[in-house]
């Protein structure tokens, strides 16, 4: 049997080629592999659970991100591709699940704590975003998926789901929830154009969507190794972000070690570095550019993937909560 995987983005914003190397790669890979059955879903929800106050472009994030994942490579006929709230048992459930989910475990979340730290633009001091990583549950028990592609650092939140299974079978039944396993995933260091982490929040990102020429505007000010001032100067590959570009996404491997080589002895120059570099960004972006044309500006072909991808996911979505509210007492509204 086929093993399903079950991983959401948020919308909020254009995605990035961090997003691309980190993630949505792959999501292309497993979706191709027969020993998978993929559903991946755009997280309305939980983009609200910090930008509620901010929350009338979401729709159009929405749109985009799901143009983003079409350019990528996603395919609906292979996988489903959904809105979370087009299918309300993600809300149900997430409910469900917070009645028997303990507030201590919420609280002791090292990531909740470390976002009520660093954000400080926003008032996160709400139900809705303690409770976020209780919807994340849901969203992954609801289609019974054994695996959920994250990163080592996102471990802690899927504990929490295992948590939240055991204890919900324990008062309802066993065996009602499917505990999921991590599929760790790569996650490239992938820097932005002034060598932080790539970022939409930072402003240093480099679009999925971009044209050539703003790829190529980006990169040509990218900050390098500070030491190299001068052609002349020699410089330190491993200071420098345009090098880790290069390591993600350079696949030449002959052509990295002369990059590496000449930077060390001030053979190569930064712009011509970055030229290099620039080669492979658009090589790779250019299947990219094509898909997204097939689909850019068809906004009824977008609801009509939309759609059919609710309509599988939220079939499953149904079949599990017919089992859940009769293992809970409850009835089943007759009407469904």
């Amino acid at each position: 049997m086929k093993k399903r995987v079950l991983s959401l983005m948020r919308p909020t914003g254009p995605l990035h080629l961090g997003h691309m190397a980190g993630a949505l790669n792959n999501f292309v890979k497993l979706q191709n592999d027969e020993d998978y059955e993929c559903f991946y879903g755009i997280a309305d929800w939980h983009a609200l659970t910090s930008n509620y106050a901010d929350s009338a472009n979401t729709g159009e994030y929405c749109y985009a991100a799901l143009l983003d994942w079409l350019s990528v490579g996603l395919d609906p006929e292979k996988s489903p591709l959904f809105i979370q709230s087009h299918i309300p048992q993600h809300a149900e459930l997430a409910l469900a699940l917070g009645m028997i989910t303990p507030l201590g475990w919420l609280y002791r979340n090292p990531t909740y704590k470390e976002q009520l730290e660093n954000i400080r633009d926003k008032d996160l001091g709400t139900y809705g975003f303690l409770g976020y990583p209780v919807l994340m549950a849901a969203d992954i028990l609801l289609y019974k998926a054994s695996l959920v592609p994250v990163g080592e650092d996102q471990s802690a939140h899927l504990e929490l789901s295992r948590e939240i299974v055991r204890r919900f079978n324990n008062f309802f039944g066993e065996n009602l929830l499917v505990e999921p396993q991590p599929l760790f995933t790569k996650t490239p260091k992938v820097p932005g154009i002034d060598g932080r982490k790539m970022s939409k929040s930072y402003g240093n990102a480099l679009q999925i969507s971009e044209s050539a020429e703003s790829v190529w505007g980006k990169l040509r000010t990218m900050m390098t190794d500070p030491a190299r001032m001068r052609k002349t100067d020699p410089g330190t590959p491993e200071k420098c972000p345009v090098w880790d570009l290069h390591k993600v996404f350079n696949p030449d491997e002959a052509e990295k070690a002369e990059i590496a080589q000449g930077c060390r002895s001030a053979g190569i120059g930064c712009i011509e570095c970055k030229k290099k570099l620039n080669a492979h960004l658009q090589e790779m972006l250019e299947p990219v550019r094509e898909r997204r044309a097939k689909y850019e500006g068809n906004k009824k072909l977008l609801d009509d993937i939309l759609a059919d991808g609710a309509r599988q996911a939220g079939a499953v979505a149904r079949e599990t909560m017919a089992t859940l509210y009769p293992a809970m007492g409850l009835l089943m509204n007759p009407a469904r």
